[in-house]
């Protein structure tokens, strides 16, 4: 359950008159779930009867990470104008801004499922050794989407931002992706079999501790975003931070089919 962290100028998390306020947002409600995912976890270790209402709440979180990441989504799509064709000039862009946010609202998404999968084991008799399999899965196909996106995450490029901004940048990747590798661990345990729930339970609740970390690194980071003072943010790469511009102006029309035919012709040709 992390969450895109990125120094890009280009970015909308809402209406112009009001893109502060939905970054905010965007950032505490994702403080919010990340807490509520320890608590729940927390209960999953206590035991003591509430393990089934703590995985319940656990989902609830992941749920909310996932509506987290949808925005992260649309934020960045809506940033460059819903022009997905500018990644092929700015891998990054393709990478990082757009490949990472849906990285993490699908496993988020296989996570609810797996949660939900153990929520509803009966005891005894209506247990199944199926569904517990089956929720095994999907979790650990969850944990592993979580790092690829936090592995991807961790891979941008700065050449224009300052030292403050990558400084702030790492303070949240770092408790993100080392989470993430926890809550992987966890998952490869809890699907081999053999280890109580309480067992993995455990390195769930830490990897959910470091994620809770890297949500108040982030609140951090997008205050200082948005100060008078603020941090020297990354433009698009590869030309593509030229060809929005343009469009935007409305001087050259945004024809993806025209440019691929005009590189693949010989220069004597074009």
């Amino acid at each position: 359950m992390v969450k895109l962290a990125t120094a890009r100028e280009a970015r909308m998390y809402g209406p112009p008159l009001a893109v502060r306020r939905w970054e905010y947002i965007n950032a505490g409600v994702y403080v919010f779930a990340a807490l509520l995912l320890a608590a729940g976890l927390a209960a999953v270790c206590a035991d003591g009867g509430a393990g089934r209402a703590g995985l319940a709440v656990a989902a609830v979180a992941l749920a909310g990470v996932a509506a987290v990441n949808a925005h992260d989504l649309a934020a960045h799509l809506a940033g460059v104008d819903w022009r997905v064709g500018l990644a092929l000039y700015d891998a990054q862009l393709g990478l990082v801004e757009l490949l990472v946010p849906a990285l993490h609202a699908v496993g988020c998404v296989l996570g609810v499922v797996g949660m939900a999968m153990l929520v509803s084991q009966g005891e005894g008799a209506g247990y199944s050794h199926r569904k517990e399999k089956h929720a095994a899965n999907m979790l650990l196909a969850a944990a592993l989407l979580w790092l690829l996106g936090s592995v991807l995450n961790s891979c941008q490029v700065y050449e224009r931002a300052d030292g403050r901004a990558q400084l702030l940048q790492s303070s949240v990747q770092v408790p993100l992706l080392l989470g993430s590798l926890l809550f992987l661990v966890a998952a490869v345990l809890n699907r081999r079999g053999g280890v109580s729930r309480r067992s993995w339970a455990w390195l769930w609740l830490a990897g959910s501790a470091l994620w809770l970390a890297g949500a108040l690194c982030n609140v951090l980071k997008v205050f200082m975003m948005h100060q008078s003072d603020a941090l020297r943010l990354e433009k698009l790469r590869g030309g593509a931070q030229e060809r929005l511009s343009r469009d935007r102006e409305g001087r050259v029309p945004l024809n993806w089919e025209e440019a691929a035919r005009r590189r693949a012709l010989p220069t004597e040709l074009r």
